[in-house]
């Protein structure tokens, strides 16, 4: 007979941004669920207070570069969530209305709301970003380990990085496949 000793399994209580941000992870496979799982954590970061400087992700010397942190922070979180949202809304979007899918028009044309509604959602956090990297871009203080960041900031301002334009192409095409769908009859197939 084999004896079980009950060792405790270490954990601590998630309080900061930054630790609900580190829980965000990708997966090899996106599935909903995990895409799910991901913008939970994100929009904790979102709502949750900042740890002490000393514990952030990058050094901290000054107010203003811990203002600068921050501003920076939220609009990073902003980006991923986004991203998580689009990916999520492309597990629902049907790209083109074959015409075999005809005996199925109804749960496609349910899966492409999905889709839109997800693709809104991420319009939302796209303009939050933008807010942020406004924000950012007024201090003039450079973080070195948090230099990604930076290059997003600069890249929203310069208008490199624009999701307005991608998500709003995503709702463009979606709203063409879902008129394709609508045209559609069972007697198609």
């Amino acid at each position: 007979m084999a004896a079980f000793s009950a060792v405790p399994a270490s954990s601590y209580k998630i309080l900061y941004a930054e630790q609900y941000y580190r829980i965000f992870h990708t997966h090899f496979y996106q599935y909903p669920e995990d895409i799910n799982e991901n913008i939970w954590y994100l929009e904790q970061a979102l709502k949750s207070d900042f740890c002490n400087p000393l514990n952030a992700l990058a050094r901290i010397e000054n107010k203003k570069e811990w203002e600068k942190y921050r501003n920076l922070f939220y609009m990073h979180v902003n980006l991923k969530i986004l991203e998580q949202y689009r990916l999520l809304a492309s597990k629902f979007d049907k790209q083109a209305a074959y015409f075999y899918n005809a005996p199925w028009q109804e749960e496609n044309l349910k899966s492409l709301q999905v889709a839109e509604m997800n693709y809104t959602k991420a319009l939302y956090y796209w303009d939050e970003a933008v807010s942020w990297a406004k924000k950012a871009s007024r201090q003039r203080i450079y973080l070195e380990e948090i230099q990604n960041w930076e290059d997003e900031a600069f890249r929203i301002m310069n208008g490199d990085l624009d999701y307005r334009r991608l998500l709003k192409k995503d709702l463009y095409r979606l709203s063409q496949v879902r008129a394709d769908f609508e045209a559609m009859n069972e007697n198609t197939y």
